[in-house]
């Protein structure tokens, strides 16, 4: 897949997890997907695991997530660099800075992702 198709790809899916649209998230995940999970630590694995990590998640902190940057790395992962802004639910700003999303895809799916500090 082209990183045009790519860009695309991730844009629509960075949007619809600031939307808060699990489903429309998971369907671009793999059922085994591993997951990072950058709020408690350690990893989740599969769809079941990662709806319920973001739905606990979003009880407690309002996190955004955009993309400026997807390229192929020569090892053929998708990187994406992400504007990322966490706040309490009360508005205030928990953290505000760039991450690197990581994707390892099988079949056009999400296999994995893992979250790099810039």
């Amino acid at each position: 897949m082209a990183d045009f198709d790519h860009r695309i790809l991730f844009v629509t899916i960075y949007a619809a997890f600031n939307a808060r649209a699990i489903d429309e998230v998971l369907v671009n995940m793999h059922p085994d997907v591993d997951w990072p999970n950058g709020w408690e630590g350690g990893w989740v694995k599969g769809h079941d695991a990662v709806r319920d990590y973001w739905t606990r998640q979003w009880n407690v902190v309002n996190p955004r997530v955009e993309p400026l940057r997807c390229e192929t790395d020569v090892n053929g992962q998708i990187v994406v660099d992400v504007h990322q802004v966490v706040k309490d639910l009360s508005g205030t700003i928990l953290a505000d800075g760039m991450v690197q999303h990581v994707y390892q895809l099988e079949d056009g799916l999400i296999r994995r992702m893992e979250i790099r500090e810039v």
